[in-house]
């Protein structure tokens, strides 16, 4: 694919800048959702064929960088979409999706559909204490949260819920605690109830449908009350050079835009 390739057009750039998100559909191939699925169904240890196996309503598997994974997070497509939000070489090629959250219907309450963003440093020195971790106005280490369905993702299964605009709050949390940012449990403890004005968005869509969020977009998970399970990676994508509020030649990435709109840098 030519280097000058755009996956994204000129609105769906500013929409990201003022919304915080982009839809992206077929941005990987549908069979490869398929390959993926069934070694993630492997490792579930349920029976896709059986719903009476389906007893726990969220199951969360470990990394996975599996073929199918790597391949479905470095398209060609995405490759161009990241270079147009967060800037050519400024992002490292993913080699894995990470955990996936496996969400099954059931009446059950799954325990983790809290309102929160990503947070992205400080894990080294509370790596059990996930509330610790920390996030900052540079959103060092990190450069997008990504959300990436292997399933076929309806209203009612369970989609992660999205606060359109919310990074713009979020960014304007963080800005008075500087380099150190806020810990997930600093920013629990108004932040996110701050952002209940924001429209609310489901993030639903066929199977190689991705979503490329910003950093701060306050997100949640939900109960699954549909008939399929859900399978969805919510990976980030990471920086190869961190991410900037004062770039001398202004050569600022959307993901820096919105932040600095937010402050009303820009």
């Amino acid at each position: 694919m030519p280097s000058h390739f755009a996956a994204l057009s000129e609105a769906q750039i500013a929409a990201f800048i003022t919304e915080g998100f982009v839809r992206i559909d077929n941005a990987f191939p549908r069979d490869l959702a398929d390959e993926a699925r069934a070694i993630l169904w492997r490792d579930t240890g349920c029976d896709p064929d059986n719903p009476a196996t389906w007893t726990k309503p969220v199951i969360r598997l470990g990394g996975y960088s599996d073929l199918p994974f790597r391949e479905a997070a470095n398209t060609p497509l995405l490759h161009a979409a990241y270079d147009q939000i967060v800037g050519k070489d400024r992002w490292v090629a993913p080699q894995g999706l990470g955990t996936f959250p496996v969400r099954f219907p059931s009446p059950d309450d799954p325990g983790d559909a809290g309102w929160h963003v990503d947070v992205s440093f400080g894990w080294q020195d509370n790596p059990t204490d996930f509330l610790a971790w920390r996030v900052n106005v540079m959103s060092r280490d990190r450069a997008l949260l990504m959300l990436f369905l292997f399933s076929d993702v309806g209203e009612l299964d369970a989609p992660t819920r999205i606060r359109v605009g919310s990074h713009r709050d979020i960014a304007r949390q963080l800005e008075p605690a500087g380099a150190a940012g806020l810990s997930l449990r600093e920013l629990a403890a108004d932040s996110f109830a701050g952002t209940a004005h924001c429209p609310e968005v489901l993030a639903t869509g066929a199977a190689g449908t991705v979503y490329l969020c910003h950093p701060f977009l306050v997100h949640a998970a939900q109960p699954h009350r549909g008939t399929q399970p859900r399978f969805m990676a919510q990976p980030p994508l990471q920086p190869r050079e961190q991410l900037s509020l004062d770039r001398p030649d202004g050569a600022y990435s959307p993901v820096e835009t919105a932040i600095r709109q937010a402050l009303n840098r820009a």
